[in-house]
């Protein structure tokens, strides 16, 4: 009997010592699927515009659109930076995770189709070359596509290299998002995940899906400021959705080949200035909104 308590003992001792050192590992690399509903995404920017099916000529007819298209990502972090490039791998894990659902007013229903409101369900990716600096931002063209995010988790900065008539890096400071913490849990690539609703300082409301068990504050598209990797996002009001599908640890430091020695620096305010007299010529409307609609596609 004795000895039955002392080996039962030993075994709460040893369950002990590895809980007080379980390891997290702070370096590796994630792999997302990103969804862009694209039929009702459309559709919000020609009512946002006052246009018709054929309003915006460089678009085409919204109904011949494919109802969404998907692309893959991959991000690699350690605990001083993130860099998510396009991936290119040839048979993408797809995810199987759902949106919450989202009503008019930007707050969740508490279920609903993927996507959010208005987003229907998936289909194959479908790429429309051409058009304006504005229409490639929309649609997502190829060349727009091709963006590599930076974050640079000791510094609070931000680059994004992508290219519109010429390679461009655009320096900014890590976007602020202010964050409401939920009692939502869900799993997404295997790991465990709580849910929070955001805003950026631009009232943009975000739905973000972290992880603990990745002790890095950072996620797709530049998001952070969370306790863990944000293993999913939603952008309900530009029908955006990325989910994690794959989780690897490596000891591999992070490369900055990524980076062309060519492309142009600026800062978001040079950006801005850079695109919006074209844009929004003619169109009038509030420079500070205008200012947002550009940066958000750039971003997300």
């Amino acid at each position: 009997m004795i000895r039955l308590l002392i080996g039962f003992m030993l075994l709460l001792s040893g369950m002990n010592s590895f809980a007080q050192h379980a390891y997290f590992a702070t370096k590796g690399s994630i792999q997302y699927e990103k969804v862009v509903y694209t039929k009702a995404r459309m559709r919000d920017i020609m009512a946002k515009y006052g246009g018709n099916n054929r309003g915006m000529m460089y678009m085409g007819n919204i109904d011949e659109m494919p109802e969404s298209s998907t692309s893959n990502f991959v991000l690699q972090f350690d605990e001083n930076q993130t860099v998510m490039s396009p991936s290119d791998t040839s048979t993408p894990v797809k995810s199987t995770m759902t949106a919450p659902g989202i009503t008019k007013g930007g707050r969740s229903s508490g279920g609903g189709s993927r996507g959010g409101a208005g987003a229907g369900a998936g289909g194959s990716q479908r790429n429309n070359n051409g058009g304006n600096r504005m229409g490639g931002m929309m649609r997502g063209n190829n060349k727009m596509g091709e963006k590599i995010y930076v974050q640079n988790l000791r510094s609070r900065t931000s680059e994004i290299q992508l290219q519109i008539d010429e390679k461009i890096l655009i320096k900014d400071s890590l976007q602020q998002v202010t964050w409401r913490f939920t009692d939502e849990f869900r799993t997404i690539a295997g790991y465990e995940c709580r849910r929070v609703n955001g805003a950026t300082k631009d009232s943009l409301y975000l739905i973000a899906f972290y992880s603990e068990e990745i002790p890095i504050s950072a996620g797709p598209v530049l998001t952070n400021g969370l306790p863990g990797m944000i293993l999913g996002l939603v952008i309900p009001e530009m029908h955006i959705n990325y989910w994690a599908t794959e989780v690897k640890f490596t000891n591999d430091e992070i490369s900055n080949s990524w980076r062309d020695k060519k492309a142009k620096e600026m800062t978001a305010n040079d950006f801005f200035k850079l695109l919006s007299g074209s844009i929004f010529r003619g169109r009038g409307g509030n420079e500070s909104e205008q200012r947002r609609q550009i940066l958000e596609q750039i971003i997300y």
